[in-house]
Formats: structure tokens, sequence, C-alpha cells
């Protein structure tokens, strides 16, 4: 069994993204942007995602529609919707999500936004092969 007490494991790292849990249909990853910072626009288009947030305050972009977000809110992005979150307070933006299937390596830790940008154009973050 895995067991995480999700908002403080979430609220004590400081890493942009680290990959919790990997199983089969899903994974665990918890996620910090910086004030200022963002996810990025991106396009999951074979993960639905569910994003829970812990701490902090933002924006969420899904579709073009945009809300505001703070902790306890959470929003499900459908695959292939376009999205981005943005931190606009002064905290970082602690969250955790949950992706159906896998969309990262398993265990994998990204210290930085640019960090993981450039694992994943090299193709070194990639989910499990079923």
């Amino acid at each position: 069994m895995e067991h995480f007490e999700i908002a403080t494991v979430a609220e004590q790292s400081a890493d942009f993204r680290r990959v919790l849990f990997t199983g089969e249909h899903t994974q665990l990853v918890i996620m910090t942007i910086p004030p200022g910072g963002e996810i990025g626009e991106e396009v999951h288009d074979e993960n639905d995602q569910i994003l829970s947030f812990v701490s902090g305050i933002g924006r969420a972009v899904v579709s073009g529609k945009e809300r505001k977000i703070k902790a306890g809110d959470v929003v499900a992005v459908p695959a292939g919707l376009k999205h981005n979150f943005i931190n606009e307070g002064p905290n970082p933006l602690v969250l955790y999500t949950v992706y159906g299937p896998p969309d990262h390596s398993a265990g994998a830790v990204h210290r930085t936004k640019e960090e993981a940008d450039r694992l994943e154009e090299q193709g070194k973050d990639e989910p499990p092969q079923s």
C-alpha cells in the first residue's frame, strides 16, 4: 500500500515536479510553481488530469476559459484540452495532480520547469509502457 499525507508531502517539496506513485492506470505527482511561474500551456492528448491545490493562489486556463484558483480547489482537465496554471500570488502555488494514464517517468524529479521541459524535449521523461 502506498500512503501519503499529501498536503504535507506537497508543501515540503520545493521541486517543480515530483512523481510520487505510478500505477498501471494512474500517476500521482506533486508540483510547486514559484511566484510568477506557470506550468506552461500544454495539451495531454491521451491523459485526463485532476489537479488539487494545497496552497497559494493562481489562475487556471482551460480551453480558453479562466478561473481564479486557491487552496482547496480541484480542477479536472479531460484529455485533449489546452490548459495552463499560473501562480499569481507572492508564495508558491502547491498542488498534487493525478494523471490517467501516467504521463511521466516513474519516480521522476524535476527541480525546475526548465529542467522538466528539457527532459521532455529530449525524450527522457516518458511514461512507462504497459
